[in-house]
């Protein structure tokens, strides 16, 4: 069965648009105009993909994007007009795969979709299960949980750089090859979308970001995660 994707946006003429190109090119779709529209229906089927607008009527948008990524685990892409630099920072901070800028090409938007389906359908060299340093990641759940059994929950996006770290321990990955395997778009909003969910990781493990001890930064080159790792 081909994927599914919710389209919330406020405009119809947007809704109609996206619908229409992602149909051409053999999605399933469903849209909304309003967030509890869209809220409802979450309660009945989970999309693979959610296309979020941010100026919606009846519910800020940003809050929406956070409940997605940590509730439901889907892979959410903000589509909005607010091109500020904090805009997409925030927006990223709080869960979102990705972030495209109004006005776009329909077609940009099914290529960023496609990317992130290709990432997903890879096959795991791993489980869902990963021990290192006095931590326990469940990738089935979303959620870090210290030696003490408290827990703290990440995004699908924080997720995907935690297991590409986990599953390369000890050895550099460099910023090319977190592109190749985690798909979105090339250059600076990629850039800073990995320097997002990379500081939103080391606070989750506590790190100090001056001296972090499990994810270095090697300037230049990319990074090395240097926990010892097992997998369940």
């Amino acid at each position: 069965m081909s994927a599914l994707v919710s389209i919330l946006d406020d405009e119809p003429a947007i809704r109609s648009m996206l619908a229409d190109a992602l149909a051409e090119a053999g999605f399933r779709t469903m849209t909304f105009g309003r967030a509890t529209e869209f809220e409802a229906a979450l309660r009945r089927t989970v999309p693979d993909v959610c296309l979020v607008d941010l100026g919606l009527p009846d519910r800020d948008g940003l809050s929406l994007v956070h409940r997605l990524a940590l509730e439901k685990g889907a892979t959410v892409i903000i589509i909005s007009g607010r091109a500020q630099v904090q805009d997409r920072v925030t927006g990223l901070e709080l869960g979102a795969d990705d972030y495209i800028i109004k006005p776009f090409d329909p077609a940009e938007v099914v290529a960023r979709i496609r990317a992130r389906l290709r990432t997903q359908a890879r096959p795991q060299s791993h489980g869902d299960l990963a021990r290192f340093n006095g931590w326990t990641a469940h990738f089935d759940r979303y959620a870090l949980v210290d030696e003490q059994g408290a827990e703290t929950p990440f995004s699908h996006a924080e997720g995907a750089v935690l297991r590409l770290f986990l599953e390369s321990p000890k050895r550099l990955i460099s910023r090319a090859h977190m592109q190749e395997s985690l798909g979105g778009g090339a250059g600076e909003s990629f850039d800073r979308a990995m320097d997002v969910r990379i500081s939103r990781l080391r606070t989750k493990l506590r790190e100090d970001p001056k001296n972090p001890r499990l994810i270095k930064t090697i300037y230049g080159a990319g990074y090395i995660f240097l926990g010892d790792v097992t997998w369940e």
